[in-house]
């Protein structure tokens, strides 16, 4: 992990609760999934290039038709005012400042309008279920009234674990209180899985959305399939930051065959696990057209409010850019698979 940000990461570790360090830095079971997350960026080498022409080069990307400067979304995380008490504004204010987005979580802890204030009207919607359609039906008016445009559908932790106690003056300030799932003989087939949204639930959703529609948490290509087959605009390969399902496959492995199932029909994002901007050159190496970056950003959030997230961009923008000059690359569509050897044609000298 590059210094710097092995800096903000202690000094959040200075300034935070116990507790909500835990909470931020937790992962499912043994952490099996987490861990796997490492090993698939330590695992993918990356071959220098030397004498290539970079001059002039950039990190700019288009999704939906929005140009951001570099592919380093912020991911959406719940209850920021945990971290910081300018909470979810802070990195809405730093990512619009470093010509990125932030996708704002249903569970943020200030009122969306004031964080898309903060982002200038740029920031993307995450969405949880919200334990049926009318619910649900609600959030989306909420968000759509308040300005995005975007929306993230997050599908992969329907089954939740109460495992933290927020403190005073920390909530879900935008939404009720989810309703309390059915009883029966198994308290997840016949309790959350029953107000858990399906694949009817999403086609319910894509025929209310007229915006771009992200489906984020998946890691199968029949489900990637699925989604692009019922109008999804974008996928997220995503194992939750290892925080689900202990056991699950690091994105970064399923990355290649959710990119070979849908092709190019629609971009498909990576989150969980990313690190350092070489770690988002090796997601982009493999066909993602951006990543989300989560803890990161929350360890500078704690360390100094939107400053501190703002330097975990620039932080991670900089390795990218580092990454991509001495692997030969001036644009991001240069990152790719070297080209078999009957198709390889000299530079022009």
């Amino acid at each position: 992990m590059n210094a710097a940000l092995a800096s903000l990461r202690a000094g959040a570790e200075r300034r935070l609760p116990a507790a909500v360090l835990n909470y931020l830095e937790g992962a499912a079971g043994d952490g099996l999934s987490a861990r796997a997350n490492r090993a698939a960026f330590d695992r993918i080498p990356i071959v220098p290039r030397p004498l290539a022409a970079v001059a002039g080069g950039d990190t700019r990307v288009t999704l939906f038709g929005r140009t951001y400067q570099h592919p380093l979304l912020l991911a959406p995380v719940a209850y920021q005012r945990l971290f910081h008490p300018d909470g979810e504004c802070a990195g809405a204010l730093a990512a619009q400042a470093q010509g990125g987005a932030m996708v704002v979580s249903t569970l943020a802890s200030l009122p969306w309008k004031e964080i898309q204030a903060a982002h200038d009207g740029g920031a993307w919607f995450q969405l949880y279920w919200q334990g049926g359609r009318a619910a649900t039906s609600e959030v989306l008016a909420r968000a759509r009234a308040d300005g995005f445009s975007v929306l993230v559908f997050t599908v992969d932790a329907p089954v939740k674990e109460a495992t933290f106690a927020l403190p005073p003056g920390v909530a879900a300030v935008n939404v009720r209180e989810q309703v309390a799932p059915p009883t029966g003989a198994s308290a997840v087939f016949d309790g959350w899985m029953a107000i858990a949204p399906t694949w009817e639930d999403f086609a319910w959703l894509r025929a209310r959305w007229d915006g771009p529609l992200i489906l984020k948490g998946i890691l199968h290509p029949d489900d990637a399939r699925c989604a692009v087959a019922l109008g999804a605009d974008g996928i997220v390969v995503s194992n939750h930051g290892g925080r689900v399902l202990d056991g699950a496959p690091a994105s970064l492995d399923a990355l290649p065959g959710i990119v070979a199932a849908v092709g190019a029909r629609v971009p498909v994002l990576l989150d969980s696990g990313v690190r350092s901007g070489a770690d988002a050159f090796r997601a982009l190496a493999l066909g993602a057209t951006a990543v989300l970056i989560g803890r990161p950003y929350v360890w500078g959030l704690a360390s100094d409010g939107a400053r501190g997230v703002a330097q975990a961009i620039r932080i991670l923008r900089d390795e990218l850019e580092m990454t991509m000059a001495l692997a030969g690359c001036r644009r991001l569509t240069d990152i790719h698979a070297a080209p078999a050897a009957e198709d390889f044609t000299p530079p022009p000298v």
